[in-house]
């Protein structure tokens, strides 16, 4: 693999892939895998002011009401840590990148002080509408985290992978999250040993490189380094199940929308069993044990403000 530079840029690193006019390097400057020319901010805020929920996801919204007993227990996981994690009281929580608002509902439900930023102007209009949660229908950046106040958690779920500087952002976060406040970042599991197995034995292709909207891609090694490098010391590293493993049992749900809803289905089914079993805690570790070996869909870091 060679080494690829970015005219006129810092941004050099290993060569991994090419995507139509993108390049992805496993970047020396910011530590991780991004595509190169990075999106500039004004084509990203075209795309997720106006036509992320419409053109690229027109099925989010519904599709995530029809898994909302499963998003329940995905966050009803989130909030048990986060509150075994803090003092009691310590209950303000922002949401960056907050979507449709499931999260700050159903924090809002557990009694939770809750504030969305989103700049999606569909999914803060359900947020505020449809679910009675308070979101700014806003990007976040230095401005807002200046108007906004402190918080006791600051939750990032699938947002790092789509801006052009995560580092920038998590230096905000940190700036407003109060003496040993947490920040909770989820993204995408990608380059990992399931991919590579599959690319090696299957001769799959790189499906999970999607940019401009996916512009950085990450290991837990080095969103743990990112993390670091803010400010924070990581509290708990877990994943999401390992939906590859399908692909690596021949059930090819890439580009199929119906066998990829249906493999969703099994893996929906796994989890809320383990619920109803009293399990769930047995579930956790075991994703805990993937984290360890980087399997997993998804990363989920929990790290803490040093102070």
């Amino acid at each position: 693999m060679q080494k690829q530079q970015t005219s006129g840029q810092k941004h050099q690193g290993i060569l991994k892939d090419s995507v139509g006019e993108y390049d992805i390097i496993d970047c020396e400057e910011c530590g991780f895998i991004h595509a190169t020319p990075i999106p500039s901010p004004e084509e990203l805020k075209t795309i997720y002011q106006h036509e992320y929920y419409v053109d690229d996801k027109p099925l989010y919204i519904e599709r995530f009401i029809e898994d909302l007993e499963w998003w329940k227990l995905a966050y009803g996981d989130r909030y048990d840590t986060f509150e075994a994690l803090l003092p009691e009281g310590a209950r303000r929580l922002l949401d960056i990148g907050s979507g449709p608002g499931y999260f700050l509902k159903h924090g809002q439900d557990r009694g939770w002080d809750v504030l969305g930023v989103e700049p999606s102007q569909q999914a803060q209009s359900h947020s505020t509408e449809v679910l009675g949660v308070n979101v700014l229908q806003k990007e976040f950046n230095r401005e807002v985290a200046s108007e906004i106040g402190s918080f006791d958690v600051i939750h990032l779920s699938e947002v790092l992978e789509h801006i052009p500087d995560p580092k920038y952002l998590l230096e905000n976060a940190y700036q407003i999250l109060a003496k040993n406040g947490l920040v909770c970042v989820v993204v995408p599991n990608d380059y990992n040993p399931l991919q590579e197995a599959l690319r090696a034995g299957c001769g799959f292709e790189p499906w999970w490189l999607a940019p401009p909207h996916h512009i950085n891609y990450f290991t837990f090694d080095s969103l743990s380094v990112l993390l670091e490098k803010c400010g924070f010391h990581i509290v708990l590293k877990e994943a999401t199940f390992p939906i590859d493993l399908f692909l690596l049992m021949g059930i090819d749900y890439i580009g199929d929308d119906k066998i990829g809803r249906k493999c969703h289905e099994f893996r929906k089914q796994f989890e809320l069993n383990m619920s109803k079993a009293n399990s769930n805690s047995i579930k956790r570790e075991m994703y805990r044990s993937f984290a360890k070996n980087n399997i997993g869909r998804e990363i989920i870091l929990i790290a803490e403000k040093d102070v």
